[in-house]
C-alpha cells in the first residue's frame, strides 16, 4: 500500500482553511444502487462525531458529490436536495456544520466541468467563498476525488471506507500520488487535530512544592 507523508498543517494564517468532503463512501455508506431516498442514507460509524470535531476546530466543511442519477432520470433534483437538507440537519444536531453541499447532476457522457475528476465544484465554491485552495483539504474514497482535489490545487486524502480499499491499489497505476491515506474520516480529523491543536508538554518529573514555613 502506498503511504505518503501528509504535509504539516501549521496553526497559523498559512494553515488549513477549509475541508472538502465527498459524500458516498466518506459520510454515508456507498450503495451500488445509489441513495435515492432518505431511508437509504446511512451515516458511516464515527462520521457525525468527526464533523462535530471539525466544527469545534472552526474549519468550514463543504461537500462535493457526483449525483448523475439526476440526469439519468432515476431521481429528481428536489429529492437529492431534500436528502442533503436532512443530512445537514442531523449533522447540525450533534454539533457539526456543513457550509454548502455542491452536487453535479451530469452523466459522464455530458462531459461537464463539474463532475469529478474535474475540479469545477471546488473552483466554484472557492470563488464564491473566497477560499485559497492550496490551504484546503479534499477527502474522498476514490481516485476521482483525489484527482479532482489535486487539479483544484488542494491537499488530498483517501479514506479506506467506501471504495477506498480498491482505489488505493489503483492509484499508482493511474499515476496518482502525494496524498494521505486514512482508515476513515475520523482518522483524518484526528490527524488534523494533532497538527492544529498545540500539545501540552509536561515536565519529566513533577515539581516539588516548597515546604510551608
Amino acid at each position: 500500500m502506498m503511504q505518503v507523508t501528509f504535509p504539516p498543517l501549521l496553526p497559523t494564517a498559512k494553515g488549513l482553511q477549509a475541508i472538502f468532503l465527498d459524500r458516498d463512501g466518506v459520510i454515508n455508506e456507498r450503495r451500488i444502487t445509489h441513495v435515492t431516498r432518505w431511508e437509504e442514507f446511512a451515516f458511516l460509524p464515527g462520521v457525525k462525531a468527526a464533523l462535530a470535531r471539525l466544527a469545534a476546530l472552526g474549519l468550514p466543511v463543504f461537500i462535493v458529490t457526483n449525483q448523475a442519477i439526476v440526469n439519468r432520470g432515476i431521481v429528481a433534483r428536489e429529492t437529492i436536495e431534500a436528502i442533503h437538507a436532512r443530512m445537514c440537519a442531523e449533522i447540525a444536531a450533534v454539533g457539526g456544520a456543513i457550509v454548502k453541499v455542491a452536487f453535479c447532476p451530469h452523466r459522464p457522457d455530458e462531459q461537464c466541468g463539474c463532475r469529478k475528476p474535474a475540479p469545477g465544484m471546488h473552483l466554484d465554491l472557492a470563488a464564491h467563498y473566497g477560499l485559497d485552495l492550496s490551504r484546503c483539504l479534499m477527502v474522498g474514497d476514490s481516485c476521482s476525488d483525489v484527482i479532482a482535489g489535486q487539479a483544484a490545487g488542494c491537499r488530498t486524502a483517501l479514506v479506506l471506507t467506501g471504495q477506498g480499499r480498491e482505489d488505493v491499489i489503483r492509484a499508482p497505476a493511474l499515476g496518482i500520488g502525494n496524498f494521505m491515506i486514512a482508515a476513515d474520516l475520523a482518522a483524518v480529523v484526528q490527524r488534523i487535530e494533532r497538527q492544529l491543536i498545540p500539545q501540552i508538554v509536561y515536565p519529566a518529573t513533577p515539581a516539588v512544592a516548597e515546604a510551608a514555613d
